[in-house]
């Protein structure tokens, strides 16, 4: 027979062994609880040395609006350096040294420089001088005209350079001059094309798109490769698309001109509450990349998932990037006292609204840019509330165990 102290003590034990349980389900233990790497306890425990943490980054908080948005659409516009300006191309492509030249040289009548006085001696009234290679001076050398410096000139100008040379000793002289090999006015297209390869410019001239399409066009979507462009000891870079969509990127290329094909896919992260990674079509990451040149926050966010119903807060979705000062001086904000050339700048989008979702299908989204979704003010409590029932329900579970035996 049990008594009624009997039961006082047994109700005593198991409302210790519950509050045991409870407290090892709340605080854990280190010896018990098994980590891949240090927490932060024994990581700032074990340290010779601690620095102090460094200063709060100044940075600016931009509300998108109408002049907003167009003010940094215009800098995502032109990103890169625009090969309108790159001096240096050539519609004629000047003779260069390597190239090899043919000369013909025409007379009135017989009786001339080139031409014999005696009827039936030879057809014709001209006489092509053998072919010549341009050498490391830049000349070729004509019979009665001594050494002509030609390299760097059309052959319409080393044409009439002879024939007012020989023009006191031939009979009424006329001359022409073509390039019948060119070796030395060649660019090179290379890397991410189909046929890398090096080839002269055309008489006419030759356009940057259509170097890279002589060599086999590149290997990978025009938003996903980058032109370097190499001249004169300088060098320029463009997106393809970008290219591709201006007319006035696709310039004329000149003599020695390098073209390289770079592979360099855009990618833009997204953190916060958005759907958890591997949840979206397997993706395990939050680094996506673009899928098209002009690709806009919405279309981001719809690859990211969109944004997760039960944590985000709708009014408070932000895009991280750095601006340069002249665009947020354009938009009427004093940045003088940032030390660097680009701003730190964060756009908020509030997506609750109509014209925030028409406003983030507008904003061109960059190269590295990330994405952060707010959390709901309500979710924090909810994460708090969480363990606290999980804690009471497994108190509740023990104590119906218990009270069973």
């Amino acid at each position: 027979m049990v008594t009624e102290s009997g039961r006082s003590i047994a109700a005593v034990v198991r409302h210790h062994a519950v509050l045991i349980f409870v407290s090892v389900t709340m605080t854990g233990c280190a010896g018990f609880i098994p980590m891949d790497a240090p927490d932060s306890a024994a990581v700032h425990e074990n340290a010779a040395i601690v620095t102090e943490p460094s200063a709060p980054l100044p940075y600016v908080l931009m509300p998108i609006n109408a002049t907003v948005l167009q003010a940094t659409n215009t800098i995502t516009n032109t990103t890169g350096t625009s090969f309108a300006s790159v001096p240096g191309g050539h519609r004629d492509a000047p003779i260069s040294i390597g190239d090899i030249l043919s000369v013909t040289v025409f007379e009135a009548q017989a009786g001339g420089l080139f031409i014999p006085g005696e009827a039936g001696v030879r057809s014709g009234n001209f006489v092509d001088i053998p072919r010549q290679q341009v050498d490391q001076t830049g000349s070729i050398n004509i019979p009665f005209a001594d050494t002509v410096k030609v390299a760097g000139l059309t052959p319409r100008a080393v044409s009439a350079i002879i024939r007012d040379r020989l023009k006191e000793r031939a009979i009424e002289p006329q001359v022409v001059v073509a390039v019948a090999e060119q070796r030395g006015n060649q660019v090179s297209v290379l890397g991410e094309a189909n046929s890398p390869s090096r080839f002269p410019i055309d008489p006419g001239g030759l356009r940057l798109l259509a170097a890279i399409a002589r060599a086999g066009g590149p290997k990978y979507p025009d938003y996903e490769v980058t032109v370097t462009l190499k001249r004169a000891g300088r060098t320029y870079s463009q997106y393809l698309a970008a290219i591709v969509r201006r007319p006035a990127e696709d310039i004329l290329l000149a003599p020695g001109d390098v073209i390289f094909l770079t592979r360099i896919p855009r990618v833009f992260m997204a953190f916060g509450s958005t759907p958890s990674p591997g949840s979206i079509g397997g993706t395990n990451n939050r680094r996506f990349t673009f899928e098209n040149y002009d690709m806009s926050l919405a279309e981001a966010l719809a690859k990211a998932g969109g944004l997760d119903g039960s944590r985000a807060n709708s009014k408070s979705v932000f895009v991280y990037r750095f601006e340069p000062k002249h665009l947020l001086e354009n938009v009427g904000l004093e940045v003088n006292g940032f030390p660097t050339l680009r701003v730190p700048a964060v756009y908020k989008f509030d997506m609750s609204k109509p014209d925030g979702w028409f406003q983030a299908d507008s904003f061109r989204m960059r190269d590295h840019d990330v994405i952060s979704v707010a959390e709901s003010p309500s979710t924090e409590f909810i994460k708090i509330m969480a363990p606290l029932d999980a804690a009471t329900t497994n108190a509740a579970n023990i104590n119906a165990i218990v009270n069973s035996n």
